[in-house]
């Protein structure tokens, strides 16, 4: 229609002239230069800072500068939106855009305050606008556009925004800005000293939730984040991946991401889940405290120091007093070096007794003198938390005066080594030791606190571990997510509150159970599990029915019956994963390059650039595909002690089509 035409050429008229100012501001952005600092430092600062205020003005083809567009109401003059203060038509995109000759703006950022009444305004508050326009593109060209009227009754579904939700995609995870709903963006937009927990179901976006609540705190308060720094902890190196393009895609490109190995240490070892089971427990953090503490002994001798001709005493119990003082009261290493000044002091109360002037350099040379010294490390040791770790794993009497209480015997035999390595310089850690080390490193000397944490699959976390990550977040807040149902290793939460309690906040715990992205009969088919592995959540439900998306065939050739569904899914469009039990992996891509069909296996790094990805069922946590084909749902299942919990995960990895194959019998919990 002539009408129709003509509002698209002039929408993309208006996105050629802030494409146009988006260049004119990054061009201007890579003029300046650091030279104007006063000294060295100053000047790298402000080039860096330079340099990410060029990469955040990047223009990427594939995603478009804006998504959406609001009309004022002109008849109610801006209310609670502010939209009076604004021209009569604001444009909606991934970050502000402005004429450089007059400052007019173009594209406003999605996380200004005004831009919320894109995802918040409806009939029954149009919070001073009349008019929701969404854009429909395709490779960054503008081709559709859908209006919503904001007065005058509900509108219905959006096409535009489902055809967005279903669209398909291979690589990286996108931002969802254009589809952002209401109750997320009420998540995303919670202030700074709020933390947040999600309990998300499968294709809730609870994960693109979390990074764009980091984009928008990063925004809002962009001095103070920019200090203080944000992390973003996802549960390994493939889902990091995953998730890297998101928040460039943003313009912020200055967040941190790691997994809980880059923070705490990897692995070296490996152990039983018995032990990992105990160790993770919040309990040992008792544990270790004591271990350390039982370090600091009674002094068997007092103090003498000699200065000149003259000679300073303190008694073994005063020696004792001051020790006893300190103890408990201040982490080990600050309280270690605050023992010898204390010594210290009272040699020097002991000079002025004398008639002497000592001054403060006086104190030091005593506090550093050798009958200081060697009181200090009698009675106060330095020890690193390495030292103290390994005797307490390896030594069955200490482990039994630190545990006294609070472990049993069988407990502690769970955890003792039973070959001890010679010396801790050459022990072997696990990933429940290294938490335990984090643990006592912070006992010793306190951890340095992050002004935001992002924690994905949370609920996959030990308590030791999760303290860890509190620390880090000790003096700001955090935005946790996860689904108790994807609970996977021996130490997952039942409850987010016990969560919360191990990261030393507290928070709001928001449950979101309607999906956009798993079709409604995949969502169904996996839910049958939930009463078997997480009975107390509220079964999911899916905004797309998803008729014809699910197939479960048994046959009687695997391998061929895998190879034949690969191929029949690369014949559609978007991503394919093949998710097989991880001993299965290599048979499986054997068979795929004996067939000639191009394809990648995941490892623990981020993903490679094939349409097709053999998938381990370990890896596939935080993933989602186009097409996906798993099988031997009976082989993932008994592969581990939660293994239905496994399963329920890899048979939500689906946003188009899933394809069940199966030899074996089905587990029994999926014939419900």
């Amino acid at each position: 229609m002539p009408a129709e035409s003509a509002v698209l050429a002039a929408e993309r008229a208006h996105l050629a002239e802030s494409r146009a100012a988006l260049r004119r501001m990054r061009e201007h952005a890579e003029s300046l230069s650091a030279d104007v600092a006063g000294d060295w430092v100053s000047a790298q600062f402000l080039e860096s800072l330079l340099e990410q205020r060029v990469a955040a003005l990047a223009d990427h083809p594939g995603a478009p500068l804006f998504f959406g567009r609001m009309d004022r109401d002109d008849a109610v003059g801006g209310g609670d939106s502010g939209a009076g203060d604004l021209p009569a038509v604001m444009y909606v995109g991934r970050r502000h855009v402005h004429d450089g000759d007059e400052g007019r703006p173009l594209v406003l950022d999605w996380r200004a305050p005004v831009s919320r009444a894109f995802y918040q305004a409806g009939p029954a508050d149009p919070m001073g606008w009349r008019l929701r326009r969404r854009f429909g593109f395709s490779g960054g060209e503008l081709t559709a556009f859908e209006d919503e009227p904001l007065r005058g009754g509900a509108a219905g579904p959006s096409r535009i925004l489902t055809e967005e939700i279903e669209r398909p995609r291979t690589g990286p995870m996108r931002d969802i800005v254009a589809t952002i709903q209401p109750d997320q963006d009420e998540i995303v937009r919670a202030d700074l000293p709020r933390t947040v927990c999600v309990q998300g179901a499968p294709g809730t976006g609870k994960t693109a939730v979390g990074l764009h609540r980091a984009a928008y705190l990063l925004f809002t308060h962009r001095e103070r984040l920019a200090r203080s720094g944000v992390l973003i902890v996802g549960p390994n190196r493939a889902f990091l991946g995953y998730i890297s393009a998101v928040l460039p895609a943003l313009g912020e490109v200055g967040v941190e991401q790691a997994t809980i190995d880059d923070l705490l240490g990897a692995p070296t070892a490996e152990e039983p889940a018995e032990a990992s089971a105990v160790k993770g427990e919040a309990r040992m953090a008792d544990v270790l405290r004591k271990a350390l503490w039982l370090h600091v002994t009674k002094p068997a001798e007092g103090l003498v120091v000699t200065r000149g001709s003259a000679r300073y005493r303190l008694a073994d119990h005063e020696v004792r007093e001051i020790a006893a003082a300190l103890r408990g009261t201040t982490r080990y290493g600050s309280g270690r070096a605050a023992f010898a000044q204390r010594l210290a002091h009272r040699i020097l109360v002991q000079m002025e007794k004398r008639g002497e002037a000592p001054d403060d350099r006086v104190q030091e040379q005593v506090a550093r003198s050798k009958p200081v010294k060697h009181v200090l490390d009698t009675v106060w040791p330095k020890v690193t938390p390495e030292q103290v770790l390994y005797r307490l794993l390896a030594d069955p009497a200490f482990l039994g005066r630190a545990a006294k209480g609070l472990l049993d015997e069988a407990e502690q035999a769970a955890i003792l080594w039973p070959k001890p390595a010679r010396s801790h310089r050459s022990a072997r850690w696990t990933a429940a030791d290294r938490a335990l080390l984090d643990e006592l490193r912070d006992l010793v000397e306190r951890t340095a606190s992050l002004g935001h944490l992002v924690v994905d699959e949370a609920q996959d976390l030990s308590a030791m571990q999760l303290r860890a990550l509190g620390r880090r977040c000790g003096t700001g807040s955090a935005t946790v997510l996860g689904d108790l149902a994807q609970g996977t290793t021996a130490w997952s939460a039942r409850s987010w509150r016990e969560v919360l309690a191990h990261l030393g906040q507290d928070g709001d715990v928001t449950e979101l159970t309607l999906g956009f992205r798993v079709p409604g009969t995949v969502l169904d088919f996996a839910a049958r599990l939930l009463p078997h592995i997480a009975p107390a959540l509220e079964r999911p439900r899916s905004l797309r029915p998803g008729a014809g998306a699910l197939e479960v065939r048994r046959v009687p050739d695997l391998g061929a019956a895998v190879v034949a569904a690969a191929r029949e899914a690369l014949a559609r469009p978007g991503s394919v994963g093949l998710i097989v039990p991880d001993a299965a992996v290599a048979a499986h891509a054997a068979a795929l390059e004996a067939a000639g069909l191009e394809h990648a296996v995941l490892g623990p790094g981020p993903g490679g650039g094939t349409r097709l990805l053999v998938v381990p069922a370990t890896l596939a946590k935080g993933l989602e595909y186009d097409q996906v084909v798993v099988a031997e749902p009976a082989a993932i299942a008994a592969a581990e002690a939660r293994g239905l919990a496994r399963l329920y995960v890899v048979l939500t990895r689906a946003v188009t089509s899933l394809t069940v194959l199966h030899r074996d019998e089905l587990p029994a919990e999926l014939n419900g």
